[in-house]
This record gives structure tokens, sequence and C-alpha cells, in this order.
């Protein structure tokens, strides 16, 4: 195996400055939406760890205007792709059709790309779409790339989706396999705004305010810091720590606390352990520091953890939710 390549003197400086720009690009956001500082910090976390995300909460808390504001923020693409029942996996991966070539005037299979062939893809509402889509879907996030009619064909870099699902109504929908959330990095929280927010909120939607947003990535400082998130520093002891949370959610360890076996039937893998470690290098280089910190990763355990431990029986009939679990995991550490 390969050593780690040592941050250069110049990467610890672009470190630096992108902990202020971040600082800045949080600023340019707030202006648009409104308390949502948890949310965008873990998009952002996302993004830098080139993981994908599942936004979950009620209609109408901007979840679509978020995302754009973030694709615009960072100069990336943005495509928006609503899931229904009838949404066939040619409607979102592309399909051959017969065209007419350029060069020579012949007529050809040519491939039409579909709307997944862009930066960041917002999947709305992705549970109310047939398995088979769902699975075409899977593709594109495990192999970043599409497959028709044989022909293997790459995304662009960088590349992310943004799933949402709506809580409330399950009747018609189809909910994602536990396989298949597994695919997903975070699962993000987006509650109802406090009083003070949703008066902000009341005043800026019903006037003629309007904002612009400032981009202050380019694409290819995106990518230089998908290297350099890999590249940040973590002590052998957080990778430790890391295992052991991820260990106590399993009934079989050895090591799980009784609360675990009262409320768990399921815990989370070594995915699980992956992305605590990553969403700690990227918590860390959004506030310009080379170094991750146990303080890094247990910010970001929930949206890492809530949607990949299994409730019992027990504890769904005493209505008892993930994220308890998790802060008495944390509590407990």
């Amino acid at each position: 195996m390969a050593p780690m390549t040592a941050l250069t003197s110049d990467d610890r400086v672009f470190i630096e400055s992108t902990g202020e720009r971040v600082t800045q690009l949080r600023q340019g956001l707030a202006q648009r939406i409104v308390g949502m500082d948890g949310p965008i910090e873990e998009l952002l976390c996302a993004v830098l760890a080139q993981g994908h995300s599942l936004l979950v909460g009620v209609p109408g808390l901007a979840k679509t205007l978020l995302v754009s504001s973030l694709a615009e923020s960072l100069s990336l693409d943005f495509r928006r792709i609503q899931f229904t029942p009838d949404l066939m996996p040619t409607d979102i991966t592309g399909t051959t059709v017969i065209g007419r070539d350029p060069d020579s005037g012949e007529r050809k299979f040519i491939f039409s790309k579909g709307p997944i062939f862009s930066n960041i893809v917002l999947a709305d509402e992705i549970n109310r779409t047939p398995p088979k889509t769902q699975a075409a879907l899977m593709e594109a996030l495990e192999e970043r790339q599409v497959t028709c009619a044989g022909t293997r064909y790459p995304l662009p870099d960088p590349f992310f989706v943004l799933a949402t699902q709506n809580p409330i109504e399950q009747e018609g929908t189809y909910p994602l396999p536990v396989a298949q959330l597994d695919r997903f990095m975070f699962m993000i929280q987006v509650d109802y705004p406090s009083f003070d927010d949703e008066y902000e909120i009341m005043r800026r939607t019903t006037s003629s305010y309007t904002t612009d947003l400032k981009s202050m990535f380019s694409r290819d400082e995106i990518l230089r810091l998908h290297v350099l998130t890999r590249r940040i520093e973590v002590p052998e002891s957080l990778i430790r720590f890391a295992m052991e949370l991820t260990r106590r959610t399993r009934q079989e360890s050895g090591v799980a606390p009784a609360f675990v076996r009262e409320w768990l039937a399921w815990g989370g893998g070594p995915r699980a352990t992956q992305y605590l470690i990553l969403g700690a290098k990227a918590r860390a280089l959004l506030q310009g520091r080379a170094l991750a910190t146990e303080a890094d990763l247990r910010t970001i355990a929930a949206p890492v953890l809530r949607h990949r431990i299994m409730l019992s029986y027990h504890a769904e009939a005493e209505d008892i939710v993930p994220d308890e679990v998790i802060t008495e995991l944390l509590q407990t550490a």
C-alpha cells in the first residue's frame, strides 16, 4: 500500500484560505436561505468528501432552493428530477435515438444524455419511483457512470446526488432498501424553522427582496478539495474512536451497551466508519484546519448513522427515534 502523501506548505495555505472562503460562502447563502446552518454544513461536508446525501423533511422547507443555491455558490451545474411512479430509468440516464452524423451525413444511433449528466442532481422524492428506476440511479451513485445499450458513459466530475424524501406521506411510495440507503453518506434532517427564522422568511419572500450569490469556488478548486479532504491528518486514536462508535451499534460485537441491545435490531457496517472519518476530515477542511478532531467526528455522527441503524420493535413501540440512540451512544463513548 502506498503511503499517504504529506501536505505541502502550498496545500496548508490553500486549506487555511478555504476556511475563510467557506465562511464567506455561508454568509452569502444566509442571505437567501434562513435558519439552515446545520444542513448547509452537512451538505458542504458531503461535497468535499464526494458523498451523496438524503434530505428528509416535510414539503415547503426550501430543500430545492438550498441545493440549487449551493450549486450556484460552487460554480457547478444543477439539474432537478421529479421522481414519479411512471418515471422510467431512461428518463434519468438517457437513451439512444436515431440521428444524422454531422460529418458523414449518415443516419445512426446516437446517445441522448439524460438529466443525470450534471454536477449536482436533485432527486426529488426518490421514494416515489419504482425500484427499477431507483436501481438505475444507484449505478450512477456508486459507479459514477450509466450504461445504455451495453455502452458505459462516465458522468461529469464532480458528481453528487442529493435526494429528498417526504417523511409524512408513505402511501404509494417505494422505500429504498437498506443496502441502497447505505450508499448515501449522510441523511440530513431538515426541520421546521424557529419563530424568528420563520418571521424572517415571511419578510423576505413576501416582498421584492432578492439577492445574488457570489461563486466562491471554481470547478477545478472543488476537484482539488476532493484530493485534500483525503489527505487531512487523522490521529490513530480518532480512527479507533470511529470504529468503536460503529461497533457499539452492533449487538453481536460484544461491546454493545445494554440500551443498544434493547433498542437496535441492526447496527452500522464498515461504510459507516469510513464516512465518520471522511466526514470529520471534510469538516476540518471546511474550517481551514489540516487536522481532524473528535469534535468534528461527533458533529457529523448523527447524519452518518441515523439511516444505518435499524430500530427494534421494542424501540418503535416506545417511540424511540434513531437520533436518541445516537445521542446516548455519544454520551457514553
